[in-house]
This record gives C-alpha cells, structure tokens and sequence, in this order.
C-alpha cells in the first residue's frame, strides 16, 4: 500500500483543492468525491504519469493541465459555450459571438485548471515523496484502472450536465475543443525532456561567475505566487471586459517571467517549487471565503468548510516541506533525485 500511496493521494488530492479548496463546494458535498475524483483525480494522474514515465517536466505538466481544462470546460461541463451555465450568466462579460466564447472566463477558468486543479495537486504529493518525486508511481494495470475511471468519471459529468441542462453546444465548437486539446498534447510531446542536475553537476555546468550564485529566497517565490493567484482570482469580477483581460495577461506573464528566469539560476531547488505551489494553494484558500459555492448553503457551513480545507492546506504544506528539507540534506541536490524506484501495478 505505501508504494501506491502517492498515487491514491494525488487522486483525492486534485478534487479536494479543485472544488472543496476553492470554496466553489461546501464541505457537505464531500460525497461528491465520488464523481469528482476519477474526473480530476483520474485526469491529474494521467498526465503525471504520461510526464514522469517520458522524462518530461513541468512545461508539460502546465500544457496537459491546459488540455484538461479546455476538455472539461469544453465538453464535459461546456461552461465555455453555455451562457447560463448554473445560472452564473459566465459569458456575459466579453462575449466573442464568432467563437462563442467570453474571453475573461476563457481566461479565468482554464488558468483554473491549469494551475490548481491539475499542477498544484501534483505538486503538492510530489514533494510530500521527494525521493519518487519523478519516477512513476503507476504500472500497466495502475495506469488502466486510471484510464477507465477518467473515462468513467467524464461521462457521467457530461451526462449529469446535460441532464441539469439541456444544453449542448455546436459542433463547430466541439471540433475547435477537439484541435485545442491535441494541439496542446503534441506540444506537450515536443517538449524536451528535463534532465535530473545534481549539485556537483550545477556547479561544473555554471559559468564561473555564477558558481556562487544561489537561487532566489523560496519565501520570494511562495510570495509571487500568492499575490499572483490571489490577483488573477480577483480580476474577472470587473465590470468592463478589457479589464480582467488584460489583468489576467499582464498577472499570467510577471508570474510566467519570474518562474522562468529563477529556474534557470543555479540553486533552483525542489523548495522553490514547493513555494510555488504552497503559494498559489493558499491563493486559493483565502480566496475561498468570498467565493460563492454553486449550490445554496448556509454562511457558517460554507465558512467553517473554508477554515476546514484551508487549514488542511496548511497542515499539507508544512509536511511536504519537512519532508523536502530531509531529502535536500540527504541527497544532497538542487534539482529531482535520480529515478530509483520503480512504478506500482
């Protein structure tokens, strides 16, 4: 069982922050896990494992993240295309007729899944088992079961939609969703793959005049990531639609830049990687006390099941970051520690 735990956690972990984390379900839904799992938990698994098992890093990890969401939101729950998807009038705000889409909810909801829903929750497992942080933690029958319960957990998504709403969208736009998400998953191939750099390795490999740089405080980098998932879950409440437009745009690419630049310095570590995702996580969580969930709660259930979650996220964090210092001072490294360990099933 502890050879599979890692991948049982980022099962249930990706729902948890995807719906419960954000405050869009109150804590009473957690049946809903059901569902809800083999869809995000099912989807988070298969692009962690298409990612490790291939060599690839986090470039491709955020690509299939954005092939996830435009699948979800374009098909399985057609938020995209559907203007009054659960009465929230989503695409009133910079509708684009020709494409049938509202462009600051295009925005906001595929940075949704792309950052917390799909890379956040892996992130998050990965450091809790830093020694098998890039190795798979799936075999062929692991990563068939996963397969049929995101097939199953999509369908009955779908189905459960359009039951609540007839509404289906053209299939023009079912074709644009189609080209978006494989074009997304052959960009996400034709990245290279990353290549695991030890200490000694970091420090022979620098330039001589960058030997004693070291990376940037990972308090700095959990900070951006805070202000920006805060900030960039603010926008879409604006009004005009240029505005969350271009909040989004300019917030997407300081913090884009940033995490760019950073990693390419020597002494970019599995800690600042952490700080990414603990920052964006409590993004999250604090953002979850203004969020309105989808179905009718009281205010003292949707707040306690705020502080519930928010403070689990912290209780998480704080364990994965232990766990990150002990396998830093133990191996000794900058970047992943070598693939060890073999895949489950």
């Amino acid at each position: 069982m502890r050879r599979v735990a890692p991948a049982v956690g980022l099962f249930l972990t990706a729902p948890l922050v995807a719906e419960f984390l954000l405050g869009n379900l109150p804590i009473t839904l957690l049946v809903g896990l059901v569902l809800l799992a083999p869809l995000y938990g099912g989807g988070a698994l298969l692009i962690r494992e298409f990612v490790r098992r291939t060599g690839r890093g986090w470039p491709s990890i955020l690509l299939l993240g954005l092939a996830y969401g435009v699948f979800e939101e374009g098909v399985t729950t057609q938020s995209l295309f559907n203007r009054n998807y659960v009465g929230a009038h989503l695409l009133d705000v910079g509708y684009v007729p020709a494409l049938g889409i509202a462009v600051p909810w295009t925005l906001a909801v595929l940075a949704l899944h792309t950052v917390w829903s799909i890379s956040v929750p892996i992130g998050l497992v990965e450091a809790m088992v830093p020694e098998r942080r890039t190795t798979p933690w799936l075999g062929k029958v692991g990563l068939t079961v996963t397969g049929v319960l995101f097939a199953f957990g999509s369908l009955a998504t779908t189905v459960m939609q359009i039951a609540r709403d007839p509404f289906v969208a053209s299939v023009p736009q079912f074709a644009g969703v189609a080209v978006v998400v494989v074009a997304t998953v052959v960009a996400a191939f034709l990245v290279r793959p990353s290549r695991t750099v030890t200490t000694v390795e970091a420090h022979v490999e620098a330039p001589a005049e960058e030997a004693g740089r070291r990376g940037p405080s990972a308090w700095l980098v959990g900070g951006l990531a805070l202000v920006c998932g805060s900030a960039y879950r603010l926008a879409p409440g604006h009004s005009a639609a240029w505005v969350p437009v271009v909040m989004m745009t300019a917030i997407a690419g300081v913090a884009v830049a940033a995490v760019a630049y950073w990693s390419r310095r020597p002494g970019w570590a599995p800690r600042h990687q952490l700080a990414l995702v603990a920052g964006a996580a409590l993004a999250y969580a604090l953002h979850a006390f203004i969020e309105t969930p989808v179905l009718p709660v009281s205010t003292t259930i949707d707040h306690v099941g705020d502080v519930v979650f928010g403070a689990a996220a912290v209780v998480a964090i704080l364990v994965a970051a232990r766990r990150t210092r002990q396998s830093s001072a133990s191996f000794g490294i900058y970047h992943d520690p070598p693939n060890e360990i073999s895949p489950v099933g």
